[in-house]
């Protein structure tokens, strides 16, 4: 895999704070984002190679071969996203985020990996774009980088 970001990547984290602080408090701005219910990912993508790592790059590509197939068919031919790894459980149109249930994917047996796999699918929720062919976006201002990200699901 040849791409212009390589792991270790550390990705940007929430810090806890006693108020919300004015989107034009800091130089740039805030955004704001939800507190996902999952895994921190880093997806690395190469063509059909595909990885998966967390936040402190410990690989999880074994653990969700359906995101594997998501990332090849969605993604674009070379780029590095940082997201979060998700799993909804309930009815449709009362789901959640299921913590418990996506916990359970962390197996060393193959079998129930795939059995997991299948009975209860993960998902990606993508937030920043790291990198794109051959551009490291880290050094671009996140409004940018996150730009690129949603044309790439337009």
């Amino acid at each position: 895999m040849v791409l212009p970001v390589t792991p270790p990547v550390s990705p940007m984290l929430a810090k806890a704070v006693g108020a919300v602080p004015a989107p034009d408090s800091v130089g740039g701005g805030l955004v704001y984002e939800p507190k996902w219910d999952g895994f921190r990912v880093i997806v690395f993508k190469d063509g059909d190679d595909v990885e998966l790592g967390s936040r402190g790059s410990k690989p999880l590509t074994r653990y969700f071969p359906e995101l594997v197939e998501a990332v090849r068919q969605h993604l674009p031919d070379r780029c590095v996203v940082d997201g979060e790894i998700v799993v909804r459980s309930g009815e449709a149109g009362a789901q959640r985020l299921d913590w418990d249930v996506l916990a359970q994917r962390i197996h060393p047996a193959d079998s129930r990996v795939r059995r997991l796999a299948a009975e209860t699918p993960a998902e990606i929720v993508a937030f920043d774009l790291l990198a794109d062919g051959d551009d490291d976006l880290r050094p671009s201002p996140f409004s940018e980088r996150r730009q690129r990200l949603e044309a790439l699901f337009a």
